[in-house]
């Protein structure tokens, strides 16, 4: 047993930083970890929950880890820069926090053996390079039972990012969660083919909502199809953060990350020298991810039986992707009593029966 499982986890971090830095405990430096996002930190979406992650760190760690977060960093050769200058200065820990980071952090990393590299959504990995990820259509899933029964008209709206598995997974469980109050319940969608693009993403909730769409949920990082909705009269969800302040009645409720689970333990695993490359996905189970922040808007029994799905999930009594499944064309993929194993949803490369519309090449 390692003698860091018999100290408090404070113990363990600052003798893990003592002999990362060679020096006496109380002399040591912090450890540096770097935080790289594709967006910026006022998003109040996708940057801003990893962002929340970071302070929490610097919260729950004190002067004991240094942090740094750097913005607008696109998804090209100017990122493996960034990764490159943070190793150089000597960052233990850097997280790269999208998708599109994949390639450039592998590199980097085999260049810089002793700096661990962290990949969010990622499937690359080595030996100090490990990726991380949250059940996102977990909370899609809960976000869909809320829209199933608020819908008046049955026609949902996704105002979709990148056409990549995780945005198609979070799509299908969306609607997956809404016929499963509501069989009739149809999703529509279109993509901006971008992260955080707010007038696209106002173009396309308003085209949504002219097409019928009374609910929207969105899977791209500004606030700007909550704030569409509540111009128009209708429903939209938060996503990865609370967004109630941008649509007040419009906002029936937001699925919330919480990267700190993953990044304090991360960073106490590398301090106590245990940390080792691993695929992390946590969701509702491990408090990752959680539906909340419910508006005046949705009913309480809407709010009672989204929770009660969600402690169905936490408990392991439910899987939004279990069969009976069709595809869009209504050919079963998944038979009854099945549930999709992770290796097949992280590949999700079609539609399930309920979403309207094709995936762009």
């Amino acid at each position: 047993m390692s003698r860091f499982k018999s100290m408090t986890a404070g113990a363990a971090l600052a003798l893990g930083l003592a002999m990362l830095a060679g020096t006496p405990a109380q002399a040591a430096d912090p450890l540096q970890a770097g935080f790289v996002y594709i967006g910026p930190t006022g998003d109040h979406g996708w940057t801003y929950s990893h962002d929340q992650g970071r302070k929490a760190v610097e919260a729950k760690f004190g002067d004991k880890v240094k942090t740094l977060g750097v913005e607008n960093v696109p998804e090209t050769a100017d990122a493996e820069r960034v990764f490159r200058d943070l190793a150089t200065k000597g960052y233990k820990v850097i997280f790269g926090t999208s998708f599109g980071y994949m390639n450039q952090m592998e590199k980097v990393a085999k260049a810089f053996p002793n700096t661990v590299f962290m990949h969010a959504t990622g499937y690359k990995s080595g030996k100090n390079f490990g990726t991380y990820d949250i059940r996102t259509y977990e909370g899609a899933y809960m976000l869909g039972v809320v829209a199933g029964k608020q819908s008046k008209s049955g026609k949902l709206g996704v105002v979709g990012s990148i056409p990549i598995p995780e945005v198609i997974r979070n799509i299908n469980a969306f609607t997956i969660g809404a016929r499963s109050v509501n069989p009739a319940a149809t999703t529509r969608v279109i993509w901006v083919n971008s992260w955080f693009d707010p007038g696209k993403e106002r173009e396309a909730a308003l085209t949504l909502i002219s097409q019928g769409a009374d609910v929207l949920m969105q899977n791209t990082d500004s606030p700007a199809v909550v704030q569409a909705a509540k111009e128009k009269g209708v429903f939209a969800f938060g996503w990865d953060s609370d967004m109630t302040k941008f649509g007040e009645s419009a906002h029936l409720a937001a699925s919330v990350l919480n990267w700190s689970v993953i990044y304090n333990e991360t960073i106490e695993q590398i301090a106590a020298g245990t940390w080792k490359p691993k695929d992390i996905w946590y969701g509702v189970k491990e408090g990752a991810i959680d539906i909340s922040n419910f508006g005046p808007g949705t009913p309480a029994d809407v709010k009672k039986l989204a929770e009660e799905r969600r402690d169905a999930i936490k408990a392991g009594k439910l899987h939004p992707f279990t069969g009976p499944l069709k595809d869009q064309a209504g050919k079963l993929f998944l038979a009854a009593g099945k549930t999709m194993p992770d290796a097949d949803l992280r590949k999700f490369s079609f539609y399930v029966e309920g979403v309207e519309g094709a995936i762009p090449k």
